[in-house]
């Protein structure tokens, strides 16, 4: 099953009273690209939290973020030293009362003095994180394929509706093909004709040269049967699609090809009809290669 480049994913976990919450989004991009935030607490997990996404994603670009959500979290706390800041307090009444120093030693100044306070970052046991991360991700991961499996199920089902105005298109161009090759063949006759009433002179080899050239410049079944072949390449391509498979890229080099054919078909071509069915095919090409660009 295709899938699309698009999604959203979203899991919780809690360790020791700290919540956290995973998010993972992706949205469209040429190759896959992995971004991960986390807060300073878990950067050591960083690289394993992409290394993962890595392993679940294609294509895309990535972003997994983890916040704390409750309680404590990873939040720092400030210890004091009430011994050192007795002290300083001390210190600071000898100088009052034996050298008459004028002032009074505030709150603000007494925490900003060496060994007062510190701020200590709260520790979570590292094995225990580590797991329940891995699930949290893995879970939001989860839901995030099953809305890209989702969107890729509508584009499938879009895809398939277009090639299927693809494929009528090419057998009307196709027959049309047909009628204007006969009509220039019988146009080159009564011109020939024309000119032995006027001339008594037929060159039947010439006639026939002409004929041929004629008939080969506005055969477009070679661009046909091409055309057929990739639109069922690319509905194999639908088909065949795996949960490991980066089928956009493939399906898009095959959109290249028929909008090749399309410029020969039109090029080829100086029938009016066919030159509008052209214009169709490319427009509805167009709008396909639109959507090929949202999936994996």
């Amino acid at each position: 099953m295709i899938r699309s480049m698009t999604g959203y994913g979203q899991a919780f976990f809690e360790v020791d009273g700290a919540g956290f919450e995973v998010e993972a989004r992706s949205v469209n991009h040429r190759h896959l690209d992995v971004k991960v935030r986390v807060p300073r607490g878990l950067s050591a997990f960083e690289n394993e939290l992409r290394v993962q996404a890595s392993e679940q994603l294609v294509r895309g670009k990535v972003d997994v973020s983890v916040r704390a959500t409750s309680g404590a979290g990873l939040a720092d706390t400030v210890e004091l030293d009430l011994a050192v800041a007795e002290r300083y307090l001390a210190a600071a009444r000898t100088l009052r009362e034996r050298d008459g120093v004028v002032g009074h030693l505030e709150v603000s100044a007494l925490l900003a003095l060496p060994g007062v306070a510190r701020v200590v970052e709260r520790q979570l046991e590292e094995e225990t994180v580590r797991a329940a991360l891995r699930r949290a991700l893995a879970a939001a991961l989860d839901s995030l394929d099953a809305m890209r499996q989702a969107e890729g199920a509508a584009l499938d089902r879009d895809l398939r509706t277009r090639l299927a105005r693809i494929e009528a298109w090419v057998e009307q161009v196709a027959a049309r093909s047909g009628e204007v090759a006969q009509s220039v063949r019988d146009k080159l006759r009564k011109r020939a004709e024309q000119l032995r009433d006027e001339t008594g002179i037929l060159d039947d080899a010439r006639l026939h040269q002409e004929v041929v050239w004629a008939a080969d410049r506005l055969d477009v079944s070679e661009e046909c049967v091409r055309l057929r072949s990739h639109v069922a390449q690319f509905l194999a391509l639908l088909d065949g699609a795996g949960a490991r498979e980066a089928a956009g890229r493939r399906l898009d080099f095959l959109l290249q090809e028929m909008g090749r054919e399309a410029n020969t078909i039109g090029s080829k071509s100086a029938d009016a009809p066919i030159a509008h069915q052209v214009v169709e095919l490319k427009t509805e090409l167009e709008r396909i290669r639109e959507q090929v660009q949202n999936l994996e």
